[in-house]
């Protein structure tokens, strides 16, 4: 017997719902809004700059005692987490130094402070490094050893938010040439909507914000996109059969008929994701939050806001013409 998290025929009046759906939606925006430019991200060494070093051993690795030999240098905020590898290798450690202050006798202006804070970092890595061999011995193996500066870092931001961007950009025309552009305005909504939002969850809980979050933001989106396209090609279907039936009858028929086929792909998706939160240790943790609750606001997003914004724009309801008249609700 198949696994049915979704009955075969259901009957769910989801546009019944749209202003409850649409308040809510409005509220978590703008709390995202104001938490982001009030609180601010919580960037990691990819955007602040800093040092990331990572090594590992044949035995385990005192997450502590390293903590306290790398403080010992007086470098800055220093934080220390554990890799976990269940697959029977080396077992090993991550150190994220903050960037460095460059002293007043060596800074100057232009290219020349731009390179002493490069040294700077280059000598806290170094340090570091020094420290990690001293406590750890001459069997430790040194996995990567980043120095990001504060150029790169500005660099990594603007970056980001164009890799942002130009996704949804993309995504809109897309959606304009496959279907209509009240369905790319809807899909662009939505997916404002999931972004903005996850970028809020992100201000109000001060995780991390690295640029393996931006990925994740980025695979959201794909995400979201995807579920929204399986609706509206239900939408657009349904159009062509039924000319005369009010278009809100037809945008739930339209999400019941693709119910199992969401639920299904999320649940087997955050199966996945959850796993991988729990087992994957802390340098993974961030982005699989991140991905968990994308996929979670993603899928609400598909139903509650990217169907029933058609509701306020109208839709062609005879796609075989290229001019027809939309018929009476």
């Amino acid at each position: 017997m198949l696994l049915k998290l979704v009955p075969d025929q259901t009957s769910i009046p989801f546009t019944n719902w749209r202003m409850i759906s649409a308040v809510l939606s409005a509220i978590a925006v703008a709390v995202s809004i104001f938490a982001v430019a009030t609180m601010g991200l919580n960037f990691g060494v990819d955007f602040r700059g800093g040092v990331t070093i990572e090594v590992s051993d044949s035995e385990p690795i005192s997450v502590d005692a390293v903590r306290d030999a790398v403080t010992a240098l007086n470098l800055g905020e220093v934080r220390v987490q554990e890799i976990q590898d269940f697959s029977g290798g080396a077992e090993g450690v991550v150190v994220f130094l903050e960037q460095q202050v460059v002293a007043d006798d060596e800074s100057e202006a232009g290219a020349e402070e731009a390179k002493a804070a490069e040294q700077a970092q280059q000598r806290a890595s170094e340090a570091v490094q020094g420290v990690l061999r001293e406590l750890l011995g001459d069997g430790y193996q040194l996995r990567r050893a980043d120095v990001v500066g504060p150029a790169v870092s500005g660099e990594l931001i603007n970056a980001g938010v164009t890799a942002v961007v130009i996704a949804i950009g993309l995504m809109l025309l897309y959606i304009w040439f496959r279907f209509e552009w009240q369905f790319s305005v809807g899909a662009i909504i939505a997916l404002v909507h999931d972004v903005l939002i996850t970028l809020g969850m992100f201000a109000l809980t001060r995780l991390e914000f690295s640029l393996a979050i931006i990925a994740a933001i980025l695979t959201i989106v794909g995400y979201s996109m995807n579920d929204t396209v399986v609706v509206y090609d239900r939408v657009r279907e349904n159009l062509r059969k039924y000319k005369k039936k009010p278009l809100a009858e037809l945008l739930n028929q339209s999400i019941n008929d693709t119910l199992s086929r969401t639920v299904m792909t999320s649940v087997t998706t955050l199966l996945a994701l959850v796993s991988l939160y729990v087992l994957g240790g802390e340098v993974l943790r961030g982005f699989t939050f991140a991905m968990i609750w994308g996929v979670l606001i993603g899928t609400y997003s598909s139903i509650f806001v990217a169907a029933p914004i058609l509701l306020a724009f109208g839709v062609k309801r005879d796609w075989s013409k290229q001019k027809v008249e939309a018929a009476p609700a």
